[in-house]
């Protein structure tokens, strides 16, 4: 029986609602909203996002065509309760005060910062022949928006997240993982920009790690019990 589509999305949807808020790349989007136009930071936060979720849902739909789907699904399964335990784990660590907005915040200070000193022993005569040099891309897109874009791509790579959404693709249906997960990254990247550090102060990431460990142990009791074949 092959996976549905409504499947796929909806454990999608959920899985990355509760790993994406309150996650680095979340805060990231939010002060760089602060200091930013916000149309800019959120199209470049979502399409390195949107790149990010269907490169990781490829990585999985192309697993079951190396190895068996036998294989594929009990990996899924264990990554599941690895990831519950870890969420878990972190949660009951969780002291209540928001370490990732402080670090991401300093971060993003002593950048803005520094760029800020530059431009200010800038020459008019320098700016025109930066702008002459300006890289391929910068001819194209604002830098603000390759900025956004390489901060939440670079932060999402490696990411719990990812390898949970390469896993998910993996046992579902590919396209229902995609969409599920865009509209999950769209809707939480456009909470944080919209909010900004208000919105992203008032997140307890200790409750976050609890209910996406609770939410990753279900899909993996679900796994489980369903099978390779996806019947319970």
């Amino acid at each position: 029986m092959s996976p549905s589509l409504l499947g796929g999305l909806t454990k999608s949807l959920a899985m990355t609602v509760l790993s994406e808020v309150g996650d680095k790349t979340f805060f990231a989007a939010a002060i760089l909203a602060m200091r930013h136009p916000r149309k800019l930071v959120l199209a470049g936060c979502l399409s390195a996002l949107t790149v990010m979720t269907a490169l990781s849902a490829s990585l999985g739909w192309v697993a079951p065509n190396l190895i068996s789907r036998k294989w594929t699904h009990h990996i899924t399964t264990l990554l599941f309760f690895v990831f519950g335990i870890w969420s878990l784990w972190e949660g009951f660590k969780e002291d209540g005060e928001s370490e990732d907005l402080a670090e991401m915040e300093a971060k993003l200070d002593a950048d803005f910062k520094s760029n800020k000193g530059e431009s200010k022993n800038k020459s008019k005569a320098t700016d025109d022949k930066k702008k002459q040099k300006r890289p391929f891309l910068m001819q194209f897109f604002s830098p603000i928006f390759i900025k956004a874009f390489s901060i939440t791509f670079f932060g999402e790579w490696g990411d719990k997240s990812q390898i949970a959404t390469i896993g998910l693709a993996a046992d579902e249906n590919p396209f229902g993982v995609v969409i599920g997960g865009v509209i999950a990254q769209a809707l939480c990247t456009t909470a944080a920009v919209m909010g900004g550090k208000s919105l992203a102060s008032q997140i307890s990431e200790k409750m976050v790690e609890l209910s996406s460990g609770v939410l990753f142990l279900l899909f993996g009791i679900m796994s489980l019990l369903s099978g390779p074949e996806g019947q319970l």
